[in-house]
């Protein structure tokens, strides 16, 4: 199934703008630039908007802008008005359950806690959109999440975030292409390291 809707989450405003919460904001960000699209306030979808022109249709680009908790209201706006089902759609999130540098999509699954995950189930009343899931780590204490996810990431943390949205940008190419298994299977393996010169001289 085509997806017809990329929705990256995160919190409008300056304030927030740099926080591990934003991951979504800054994949769907980088995508529109790499697409030559342009984003704006689309006050019908209460986000901010733009459309991808792909070969298999279009595909909308969408930035919540009504804050984490309330992300349902938003996607589900610009869904029911151009007929997307929760099939054809792409939620991109940070995820406190991988390490920075870590990045996967799937199909349905748990919200693990996440606002603007169990907003967008509460919304749709299903679990069955596709999710990309950016890592960001753990506090190591719950009571801390919420003003860990609401802080800029340490400046290590945030090249390997940043490392994982460029994995995630290289396989938009065959999500938009209808190809979510190649672009999982792509995603999730591990690329093989060049032999050690100290290997290559025990083989000799």
């Amino acid at each position: 199934m085509a997806i017809r809707l990329i929705a990256g989450l995160g919190n409008p405003g300056r304030r927030y703008e740099r926080d591990r919460h934003n991951a979504g904001f800054r994949f769907v960000q980088r995508l529109a630039e790499r697409e030559r699209v342009s984003l704006r306030s689309e006050a019908k979808f209460h986000g901010i908007a733009g459309k991808i022109a792909a070969a298999t249709g279009d595909v909308w680009l969408l930035m919540p802008q009504t804050y984490m908790n309330d992300s349902g209201r938003s996607v589900a706006q610009l869904a029911r008005f151009y007929k997307i089902v929760p099939e054809e759609i792409l939620v991109v999130h940070d995820e406190l359950d991988f390490e920075p540098g870590t990045v996967k999509l799937k199909l349905g699954g748990g919200v693990a806690g996440h606002n603007g995950l169990k907003d967008i189930h509460a919304t749709f009343g299903t679990q069955a959109f596709w999710r990309l899931r950016i890592g960001i780590g753990h506090p190591g204490d719950r009571s801390q999440v919420a003003d860990y996810v609401l802080h800029p990431p340490r400046p290590e943390e945030n090249a390997l975030i940043e490392e994982a949205i460029d994995r995630a940008l290289d396989v938009a190419p065959l999500i938009l292409a209808e190809d979510l298994t190649g672009a999982m299977h792509r995603l999730h393996t591990k690329p093989k390291l060049p032999p050690s010169p100290a290997d290559e001289k025990s083989e000799e």
